[in-house]
């Protein structure tokens, strides 16, 4: 079942319901699809590979909020960007441990014969390119510079 038939249905049921922390949050994604499906080249479709990508965009976007809202003291917006990011992420693949990340780069770097900080973009790029979805971006980058620093 593809995404967007996955949140019309549960659309439907947080109005029913009348959560407004579900309606927000599924009504990002929702026209995050629609923007991504207006796209030029997009043929008014979207991959799999596409709603991944878009989905992690908009908790990216939501953790960045949260973190300002919380420097700001702003419990109240706060609040609400915990509550979308919960419901944005039910849609997202489950996420790796620090210790399953952790040697799964170790084993690329093993593999890509990478030993110094220099080598981080190699390392980078295949990567970003294995845990896609299963692994946040800036946790990948930071577990690469830990183990290439040693």
């Amino acid at each position: 079942m593809s995404l967007e038939i996955q949140i019309m249905a549960q659309l439907k049921e947080a109005m029913k319901a009348k959560n407004e922390a579900a309606l927000r949050g599924l009504r990002a994604i929702k026209a995050e699809i629609i923007k991504a499906k207006t796209e030029p080249g997009a043929n008014g479709e979207v991959t799999q590979e596409g709603e991944l990508k878009l989905l992690q965009k908009l908790v990216k976007q939501r953790k960045d909020s949260l973190l300002i809202f919380e420097q700001q003291n702003r419990g109240d917006l706060a609040q609400k960007e915990v509550e979308e990011i919960a419901i944005i992420e039910q849609f997202m693949p489950a996420q790796l441990s620090q210790e399953v990340l952790e040697s799964t780069i170790a084993s690329i770097i093993t593999e890509l014969g990478a030993s110094t900080p220099q080598d981080m973009g190699k390392v980078m790029g295949v990567a970003s390119k294995q845990l896609a979805g299963k692994a946040d971006g800036k946790a990948i980058a930071d577990t690469v510079k830990a183990l290439l620093g040693k």
